[in-house]
């Protein structure tokens, strides 16, 4: 019997989280972060899939989770926040003017990212048991 059947067995209104999820959900934020500077047409999918994203993420029982994904927020909101306030600014021919913001989006958003996927590679990531509720259980 394995170490995870063992705790589902002695506590059956439990659910295991495993290290590896718990680092997976930690990751998703930056992977999107990232993809989405590098392809900009999926900005807009990027923006609402985010939103789904944190929601589900920030409150993660596991807490490390919730601030690796705070701190990707702030960054690509940030990030897309000064991009539309830099637009109204922007002429009608400006395609130089929204290339320049694109690289500093790119300059801000993908090194910070992989910073952090490269602290969560090396955090120490360990299973997380989370207790059901009567609703969760049925």
């Amino acid at each position: 019997m394995t170490d995870t059947a063992e705790k589902q067995s002695i506590t059956p209104n439990t659910q295991v989280l495993t290290a590896r999820s718990c680092r997976f959900a930690a990751s998703l934020f930056n992977y999107g972060n990232i993809i989405t500077v590098l392809l900009p047409p999926v900005g807009l999918l990027w923006l609402a899939a985010s939103m789904v994203i944190y929601a589900l993420n920030r409150h993660h029982p596991n807490e490390r989770v919730g601030y690796y994904t705070q701190q990707a927020a702030y960054r690509i909101y940030g990030v897309t926040g000064v991009i539309v306030a830099a637009a109204i600014f922007i002429p009608k021919n400006g395609l130089n003017y929204y290339l320049a913001i694109w690289a500093l989006a790119v300059l801000i958003i993908v090194p910070l990212s992989i910073r952090d996927l490269v602290r969560i590679r090396r955090d120490d990531w360990c299973d997380v048991e989370v207790e059901l509720t009567a609703t969760e259980h049925d």
